[in-house]
This record gives C-alpha cells, structure tokens and sequence, in this order.
C-alpha cells in the first residue's frame, strides 16, 4: 500500500489529457425550425435538458450542465429533435462555458429569428466553484 507521500509524488505526476474536439465539430446545420402560427402572440416557449455535456479544453475531462432555452417566437419555432442532436455535437468538444453559451445563442438566433432568447447553461460545481452563463438576445 503506497504512503500519502508516494501517492503526492504520484499525482503530481498526473499531467494526462484526453483528445478533445474543435469547435468546428458543432453541428449547427442540424438545427430546424418550423413555421409559428401565432405571430404577435405573446408566447413564450421554454426549453430545458439536463444532460448537456462538453469538455474542458485544457484537460479534456468532462463538463456536466443544465442548459435552458427560452424564447419568444417571431414567425419560427425550435424544432426540438434537431435541438437535441445539434446538442449532442458539444459531446467531446473542448470549449469553455462561456463560449458554448454564446454560440448556442447565436445558432438558435439564426435558426429561428426570435423576437428575444435566452440561453441559461449551469455546468456541475468544479473544483468547488459553481457558474452559470446566461447569453441574451433581444431584436
């Protein structure tokens, strides 16, 4: 059984990282949109999913989060299935929290041509600091 000083030598010795993905990898073509009949509505849509996942781009281990979606229609809607396999294409892509939010915000932006969106992305506590990102968009 190692002593806590061979362990200390042998953690510092931990310089490994794991591949990860460019941005370039996220699929924005896979998202769809479909015609809103309501415009000048009110409506408010939301959109949550707790399984959204990327990595980080130094050590590519993996960043769990919480992503929500709201958005007042203009004249188009999400469609929600593409929404999840466009979501899917951040699996191993090495991107910082505040990017990923930013571009989930301009990619749905220019699917959907909302009238406003917010895009809300709460990774998993690390290292003991818990953030959240929140990227608006109003016309």
């Amino acid at each position: 059984m190692p002593s806590i000083e061979e362990l200390k030598e042998q953690y510092q010795e931990l310089n490994d990282t794991f591949d990860t993905a460019p941005e370039e990898s996220i699929k924005s073509d896979l998202l769809m949109a479909f015609e809103y009949e309501y415009p000048g509505s009110s409506t408010e849509v939301l959109i949550d999913t707790d399984e959204f996942t990327a990595v980080c781009p130094w050590t590519g281990l993996p960043d769990f989060g919480t992503l929500k979606v709201r958005y007042l229609p203009n004249t188009l809607c999400i469609e929600l299935k593409s929404l999840k396999y466009y979501l899917l294409s951040f699996t191993g892509v090495g991107i910082v929290q505040e990017h990923a939010a930013n571009i989930i915000l301009n990619d749905l932006k220019n699917i959907c041509d909302p009238i406003s969106l917010s895009v809300e992305l709460d990774y998993k506590t690390r290292g003991g600091l818990h953030t959240t990102v929140i990227a608006t968009y109003e016309k």
